[in-house]
């Protein structure tokens, strides 16, 4: 049986099993942000760091428990700027090596996904290192699309790797209007002309 479970405090059972996962992907070769395995004071600080986010209202972690034991997790997290509040980035998606096959990413990703719709998020994003082919298709299956992507950004040791961003927009309240990149607004400048090189004798 397959359990989605959101923490907002940490329990010394819980910084446990978040060490483990994360850990134990990294160790297998797992794309989540950290080039080695993370000793338990890294992940206990990130822990803590999230939970601090989920109690403002500004992030949440799920984790999937199977048959009582957790096997998989991820994030989302808001932006901290306050022009893009509305905006949040879903990271730290991954199950453990032995769970893999089970469809937790899925079920971990869907439920990012509809919780930052409920917390009034307009727009997700996230990063992929440019060969989880598996990951960008689940992603992509689940709306999301690339929009740009850096070339050779990831270090992994003398390894560098696309960083592939993706988004998903969630919808606008009634009300917001898009401006886009048409002209006026707040911030608006005037398209800036060629202009002549120096005069040369």
């Amino acid at each position: 049986m397959i359990d989605l479970d959101w923490p907002v405090e940490a329990s010394e059972d819980l910084r446990a099993v978040v060490h483990r996962v994360l850990h134990d992907v990294v160790a297998d070769g797992g794309a989540v942000g950290y080039p080695d395995p993370p000793a338990r004071a890294e992940t206990d600080a990130w822990l803590d760091d999230v939970l601090a986010d989920t109690r403002r209202r500004d992030g949440a972690i799920v984790l999937a428990r199977v048959d009582g034991v957790v096997q998989a997790m991820g994030t989302w997290r808001r932006e901290r700027s306050p022009v893009f509040r509305t905006s949040a980035e879903v990271a730290k998606v991954m199950a453990h090596p032995v769970a893999r096959g089970l469809g937790l990413g899925r079920r971990v990703v869907s439920a990012l996904v509809d919780d930052a719709g409920k917390a009034g998020l307009e727009l997700l994003t996230l990063g992929v290192r440019g060969n989880n082919h598996g990951a960008s298709q689940l992603y992509e299956e689940l709306g999301f699309r690339e929009y740009g992507r850096l070339p050779n950004r990831i270090v992994v040791g003398d390894d560098r790797f696309d960083d592939v961003k993706m988004m998903l927009l969630l919808g606008y309240a009634p009300g917001v209007r898009l401006r886009g990149a048409e002209p006026g607004g707040p911030g608006s400048t005037p398209p800036r002309r060629a202009t002549a090189g120096p005069a040369r004798s």
